[in-house]
């Protein structure tokens, strides 16, 4: 409520023209609550909000900006001024707006930057897109082995200002070999007079520059690191990829997850901010999928018309079974789903898991089960009807289960998304095989 408050307040500033009250408000707040409130401006207030920001305190709040209002700002800026917000970004960050600039916009901008900026934004660019190079900056500090405490310690004070983070050093040889890393704690309790070499850590947990980023994104919060170092195929340092920059690839990740489960294809867009046409269309795929194929269900059912006519009410558990049975499989899907992602779970222990999950299925179909036939035999007074409906259940839990468990598997195995596939895949089964199941119990114990 209070950030609605001063939102509304920060607009009606500009509106008015009081821009130094505006400036006094911006200023004093965090870079990342300035870009937020910035982005959620008009257009027309977002240049004029993002101008009165001091020059350094507006390059690092434009770091935190969206792509697309970065490229609105571009487009309102002056030449001179642009440059000089784009060279003194920090070189990830310039290398992600890049990506999202047109190619002519991209080269016109990399011939006015400075050399030694070009070069770095040049080799992040080279890099595989998604992989730990195109996340890496080259703003870090390295350490000779050879060095004395009080020497690094002077070497830290020249070149923190400089580096995207100064809380874990990285010991290099003449080569650029990475040989080792230090904690800024361990050096500033350690004697002056000791050497690097006798202080740091020479068991380093580094990646590849062509290293996904999810792999690199695993192994930062697996060993809750600040930052990770990246290296070439020479094994030579090039740069290091920091936590604030994985907790974006991790939560681009877990969006995507969630959008592809829930049958909508968006990798990474601002869903609520996509034109209306977009959503329909991303979201319309898997549900002509299932409209297909749940035209078994309604073959199945037709195919029972004889039985639902003598005992209509046998139609009225339909909607319960199957979709308890959903309910139950789409359970079984997300740990598994889960496990995989997080590698908490391998393709190994397939067998094990899906023996695990369908062992469950069976016992939460016994629970489940055993309190719907009471309840059926409520409502209805006609026990054969009841136990059709639970022993059904039974039945349907154990399958949902199984299905939900191994079909994930069967689909990394080959190669499709196990979150985008095994829904709609866990659906179709249970409502077909489920209605299947039921009105056959239901013949058999009826006798109709």
């Amino acid at each position: 409520m209070m950030q609605d408050i001063e939102q509304v307040s920060l607009q009606s500033l500009l509106e008015a023209g009081n821009f130094d009250e505006a400036r006094s408000m911006l200023i004093p707040m965090q870079s990342a609550d300035v870009a937020e409130a910035i982005d959620e401006l008009p257009d027309t207030y977002q240049a004029v909000a993002f101008r009165l920001l001091p020059k350094d305190e507006a390059i690092e709040v434009y770091e935190y900006l969206p792509a697309k209002v970065q490229q609105s700002l571009l487009t309102e800026f002056r030449h001179p001024e642009v440059l000089e917000i784009v060279d003194r970004m920090s070189p990830d960050d310039r290398a992600r707006l890049f990506d999202e600039l047109p190619a002519k916009v991209v080269r016109q901008l990399l011939l006015q930057m400075s050399p030694a900026e070009r070069n770095v934004t040049a080799l992040i660019l080279g890099y595989p897109a998604d992989s730990a190079g195109r996340l890496m900056t080259s703003e870090f500090v390295t350490l000779r082995e050879t060095l004395t405490v009080g020497q690094a310690l002077e070497r830290i004070r020249r070149l923190a200002r400089s580096s995207e983070t100064v809380y874990t050093l990285y010991v290099t040889d003449d080569f650029r070999h990475l040989i080792g890393t230090l904690s800024l704690r361990d050096l500033v309790v350690a004697q002056p007079e000791y050497l690097i070499q006798e202080i740091m850590t020479r068991e380093v947990v580094f990646v590849q520059t062509d290293t996904d980023q999810e792999e690199a994104a695993r192994l930062i919060q697996r060993y809750d690191f600040l930052a990770l170092p990246v290296v070439d195929r020479e094994q030579r340092l090039v740069g290091i990829v920091t936590i604030d920059d994985l907790m974006d690839v991790i939560e681009a990740e877990v969006t995507e997850d969630i959008y592809t489960a829930g049958g909508v294809q968006s990798v990474g867009d601002e869903y609520f901010k996509t034109n209306l046409l977009t959503v329909a269309r991303k979201r319309v795929v898997w549900l002509l999928v299932l409209l297909v194929t749940n035209t078994a269900t309604s073959a199945v059912i037709k195919g029972q018309e004889d039985l639902l006519q003598q005992v209509v009410i046998l139609t009225a558990f339909i909607p319960l079974l199957i979709g308890a049975g959903g309910n139950v499989g789409a359970q079984s899907s997300t740990v598994v789903i889960r496990g995989l992602n997080t590698d908490e779970v391998r393709p190994s222990q397939m067998a094990k898991i899906v023996g695990r999950e369908t062992l469950a299925g069976l016992l939460l179909g016994l629970l489940l089960g055993t309190a719907v036939t009471f309840w059926a035999y409520f409502l209805e007074r006609n026990f054969g009807v009841a136990l059709s409906v639970g022993l059904s259940l039974i039945a349907i839990s154990v399958i949902a289960t199984f299905a939900g468990a191994a079909l994930p598997f069967v689909f990394k195995a080959m190669k499709f998304d196990p979150a985008l596939m095994s829904a709609p895949f866990i659906t179709t089964a249970v409502d077909v095989l489920g209605v299947m199941i039921y009105l056959n119990i239901a013949q058999l114990i009826l006798q109709v």
